[in-house]
């Protein structure tokens, strides 16, 4: 990466560029939640570091593979860092995805695909993936998407005791050569860091995604303040310092649409609030690069491991409409 260039010198290597039909803006991943990539600008940007936040429970995980599956079907590469989720359940995530979009409520959910890898294994085996889910409403969806991802998704076993910034470094230095990956951390308190809080892992995972040209989004657990039920949490009240509101390009925050709107909605709108427990909200907190404090709603589709990913913009008034963020 180049330290220090002239105007005169940014121009010239711009021009050149253009002429050769190179992009001379830094590449952008779609995330495939629709109204989310338009208030983004397209999606998630090369070189930049995301945080995603949320209560436990919110869905956070399920964002994240959903939003990594979609990256890698638009033809990029995902490295997913889980700390908290073993290999396997990545495979009973995507077939689920992929399943759903074939089927609709048909498809089968992530808990009878498991309850079909566990027979399996206790019946001596079945002729392969394909064998598994022979019979099941979209399996053959399935089975293409998993080749087409195959050589596009990888996953790494974390440990909250070894896999530091610099493994993260590491590991991405081995995969094959190719297009900038989109990197997960799920989640950034897991990684081990020297100091007792969170700013040295942040920081770190900021100056990766500068150095590599790569995106990184951190998951990132809610501290005890705010995991209080019926509670909106906001970005003032994720664990850690006061880092996770500077460092970051763009912070986007999870609620449980119940938690989340005016209490006017649930005190005079029974049918409506019982309702509201279907959908999160998804706020962007902080945008560097464009605007923020945009409220968007998702339909939750839990038991197919995914989220409705056309969503809209949250037409209730919201709790405690104030953002706190340092810019």
């Amino acid at each position: 990466m180049t330290e220090l260039a002239s105007l005169a010198q940014v121009v010239s290597r711009t021009e050149t560029s253009l002429r050769e039909g190179h992009p001379v803006s830094a590449q952008t991943w779609p995330t495939g939640f629709v109204p989310l990539d338009g208030q983004l600008g397209g999606g998630l940007r090369v070189g930049e570091l995301v945080l995603l936040g949320g209560p436990q429970g919110s869905g956070k995980t399920t964002w994240a593979v959903q939003a990594a599956r979609n990256v890698a079907r638009a033809g990029g590469r995902v490295v997913y860092f889980s700390f908290e989720h073993e290999q396997l359940s990545f495979l009973e995530r995507v077939v689920a995805q992929a399943s759903f979009e074939a089927e609709g409520l048909e498809a089968p959910t992530t808990r009878r695909l498991r309850d079909r890898l566990q027979r399996a294994g206790r019946s001596g085996g079945v002729d392969g993936l394909r064998g598994l889910l022979q019979g099941l409403p979209g399996a053959e969806q399935a089975l293409k998407d998993l080749e087409e991802l195959g050589d596009r998704f990888f996953v790494h076993e974390s440990s909250g005791r070894t896999t530091t910034t610099a493994v993260i470094r590491d590991v991405l230095s081995a995969i094959p050569p190719g297009p900038p990956p989109l990197v997960i951390v799920d989640y950034l308190q897991k990684v081990p860091g020297d100091r007792e809080d969170e700013a040295e892992v942040v920081e770190q995972l900021k100056d990766l995604a500068l150095e590599k040209q790569v995106v990184v989004l951190a998951v990132v657990a809610a501290d005890k303040a705010g995991i209080t039920p019926g509670h909106r949490l906001r970005i003032h009240e994720l664990r850690g310092s006061s880092s996770l509101a500077y460092e970051p390009d763009v912070v986007l925050i999870l609620n449980e649409k119940y938690d989340a709107v005016a209490r006017h909605h649930l005190v005079y709108g029974v049918g409506a609030a019982e309702r509201f427990r279907e959908w999160v909200v998804l706020s962007i907190e902080k945008n560097r690069g464009g605007t923020d404090r945009i409220d968007l709603e998702f339909h939750k589709q839990f038991a197919h491991a995914r989220f409705d990913p056309e969503g809209q913009l949250v037409a209730e008034q919201l709790a405690d409409e104030r953002v706190h963020v340092d810019q």
